[in-house]
């Protein structure tokens, strides 16, 4: 038995006013690699099971220049659907969040507490971190933006800590779109299991690359309706 399946590729700009542009590569609606522009690199995110090297299947250099050319063109674009809308407000989404260990906890030992953001517009919050109701920095990652099919956005942050018997550990995320700070509070009191893995694999990929169509969208946020303008 023979079985077809049909994958898409999907190339995303995204772009808003008074914010840096972002290109990406999607798979199936999951991320598969983006442009680095501080670094002047591709960066791929498959996933180390993936069984095969991608930069011998992709012309790394090639997806970079074009990559290039659309963060260029990216604002002028929107720049003219914002005219040709006669300047409408911005809408905005304000995060949702969670705070979880990533794997289960066991006092003493090390572990990694995941606030995960997500839903939010524009791509720009504040996350801080806090112990004992003590601010908290050494330790804490945040991860880049994600774009959500929705045309929201997604974000990490993590801490490495060793729970203690009566420590307190809260993550308060900041966005424009909430009246205030939303804390999400995690302490020995709370239920010790790890429920990270139902969650902290939403970037993960799928399989297979028999059939591929090409969408290439240019995301133009800030918008009312949140248009998605191709070109």
């Amino acid at each position: 038995v023979k079985l077809l399946i049909d994958h898409e590729i999907t190339y995303v700009v995204g772009c808003y006013k008074d914010g840096p542009a972002q290109v990406q590569f999607e798979l199936d609606s999951e991320e598969m690699m983006y442009a680095d522009f501080d670094n002047g690199t591709l960066v791929y995110t498959f996933p180390s099971f993936f069984m095969f090297d991608p930069t011998k299947v992709f012309d790394t250099d090639e997806f970079f220049r074009n990559a290039r050319k659309a963060k260029k063109s990216c604002p002028l674009v929107l720049t003219y659907v914002i005219g040709e809308e006669k300047h409408p407000p911005e809408n905005t989404d304000p995060p949702e969040s969670i705070l979880y260990s990533a794997e289960e906890v066991k006092f003493g030992a090390e572990n990694t507490l995941v606030c995960f953001v997500n839903h939010f517009f524009p791509p720009s919050i504040k996350v801080s971190w806090t112990k004992n109701n003590q601010p908290v920095s050494e330790g804490v990652s945040l991860s880049r933006y994600y774009p959500n099919s929705d045309r929201t956005f997604q974000q990490f942050s993590t801490l490495k800590f060793t729970p203690n018997k009566g420590d307190i550990y809260s993550c308060t995320v900041e966005h424009e779109a909430l009246k205030s700070p939303k804390t999400r509070i995690w302490g020995d009191y709370a239920e010790l299991h790890s429920v990270g893995w139902d969650i902290y694999c939403v970037l993960g990929l799928g399989f297979g690359f028999l059939g591929v169509a090409i969408g290439t969208f240019l995301i133009v946020k800030g918008l009312q309706k949140k248009q998605l303008v191709a070109i």
